[in-house]
């Protein structure tokens, strides 16, 4: 397709930025080409690749990063979704030998990944969340991953208790890694210009891990950060809180009896089947204005009604207040004193799946 034309929508501008070359930038795509040489050269610098090292790329474009790559590293496997890119790299390195340089045209969220040591990535904005947990999940786990986000997405990961961006993605990643703000990138650093600016983290996975059933982490945090500015003891006093874990405390008690609780036993790996749920939403949470809102009309607290529910609350609040969580929010909690909060809701019986 490369030098040929390209209809355009009747009654809307052109969605591409033509390349020198004869390829069009596909804005749709997120297909942003860095074209700052120093920045190229900055990035590789500090992704720290070794010359035993396997380098996956995520979206190579025309390959400008991919040459530095090659320079620095023994190997690049490159994954790239738009076949005139593939086009492209395979003429700019035809003399490349394969055990160099693997091109793989695919959709990389689809696309079963190698081994690799380090990842290094310009991806679309549009898959930042399930690219970030597809990585954290693979095994064998790899040394770390520079990354380019847009601005915010990445200014989430990196936030701590307190900051105004800190949520439930930047708790759910920072158990799995510990991650860094490397260097802000300008949008006219890219060819055609995104309409916001970017940032490059590093990621680098826990050695060891931090093990938690993912799923009750995934639930616990779904629960915590519903209103992230509002009281815990707030959130856990509301009647569809106590109703859903009260359902799950009978559940997991039925277990016990009936299978001497071989079942709970199973279920304590960790388990990265939730990801995706979780990540749908994950730039839906609008609680950032700083306001304490433990008054919400919306929320309708457990009045006990009858006396189990009552002492089933009780045992939930008790929780709360052994930890000396009650007056405490999600939004100033570290990932410790979720994990922490967790395990003595678990102590007590309750669960949260």
């Amino acid at each position: 397709m490369a030098g040929g034309k390209m209809k355009k929508e009747k009654g809307k501008p052109s969605q591409h930025t033509p390349y020198q070359g004869g390829i069009s930038f596909h804005k749709s795509k997120g297909q942003h080409i860095l074209k700052n040489p120093l920045l190229v050269d900055s990035i590789v610098q500090k992704s720290g690749i070794k010359t035993t090292d396997v380098v996956l790329e995520i979206g190579p474009g025309t390959g400008n990063l991919t040459k530095k790559l090659l320079d620095a590293g023994k190997k690049v496997i490159a994954v790239e979704i738009d076949s005139r890119m593939v086009l492209e790299l395979h003429k700019r390195f035809q003399g490349v030998p394969s055990s160099r340089l693997t091109v793989i045209q695919g959709d990389v969220l689809k696309t079963e990944l190698p081994y690799f040591d380090i990842c290094v990535a310009n991806i679309p904005y549009q898959i930042s969340s399930p690219l970030t947990f597809k990585l954290l999940k693979h095994r064998p786990a790899f040394r770390c991953a520079i990354i380019m986000y847009q601005r915010e997405f990445a200014m989430r990961l990196v936030a701590l208790p307190g900051d105004k961006l800190y949520c439930r993605l930047t708790v759910n990643t920072q158990l799995h890694a510990r991650i860094s703000h490397l260097l802000k990138v300008g949008r006219n650093n890219f060819r055609p210009p995104p309409k916001v600016d970017s940032s490059v983290v590093r990621i680098e996975p826990r050695h060891p891990p931090i093990v938690v059933n993912q799923k009750q982490w995934d639930g616990f945090l779904r629960i915590c950060f519903n209103r992230k500015n509002k009281t815990l003891g707030a959130i856990f006093r509301q009647k569809n809180v106590i109703s859903m874990l009260e359902k799950n405390y009978k559940t997991v008690q039925a277990l016990k009896i009936s299978q001497e609780g071989s079942s709970m036993e199973a279920d304590n790996k960790a388990d990265f089947s939730n990801f995706a749920d979780f990540i749908d939403d994950e730039g839906m949470e609008v609680d950032d204005d700083g306001v304490d809102d433990d008054e919400d009309e919306m929320d309708v607290e457990d009045g006990g009604a009858n006396g189990v529910q009552s002492e089933f609350k009780n045992k939930v609040l008790g929780v709360l207040k052994e930890g000396d969580y009650e007056d405490k929010r999600s939004s100033k909690l570290s990932l410790q004193e979720f994990i922490y909060l967790l395990s003595l809701f678990n102590k007590a019986g309750i669960h949260f799946t």
